[in-house]
């Protein structure tokens, strides 16, 4: 079975970053790394099964959108040996205007 390599572009780092410090200052740090955590797992999922989630070529050609815990949306692209991680929306942010500029 072939795996994929799991990269993120530095604004989806960014995001996870971000992401963390947000649920640290709502729920402490224990919530905002187990969050991170099971974030982290479903990118290693990827590498297995990367062509999940939904195809958004009407943003941008070969963009996939999944969704997450009902609270985050992560953003990536299928290449030929690699899934490119390139953002991670989170709490009803509009990925889609965002992602059209």
């Amino acid at each position: 079975m072939k795996r994929y390599r799991v990269t993120l572009r530095p604004r989806a780092e960014a995001d996870l970053f971000d992401l963390y410090r947000h649920i640290a200052e709502e729920g402490g740090h224990e919530a905002a790394g187990a969050y991170v955590d099971r974030i982290e797992a479903a990118f290693t999922a990827l590498q297995i099964f990367p062509q999940r989630g939904t195809r958004r070529d009407d943003i941008r050609q070969g963009l996939r959108t999944m969704g997450f815990e009902r609270r985050a949306t992560i953003v990536f692209q299928v290449r030929k040996s690699e899934v490119v991680i390139v953002r991670i929306f989170y709490g009803g942010q509009d990925f889609e205007r965002a992602l059209r500029r």
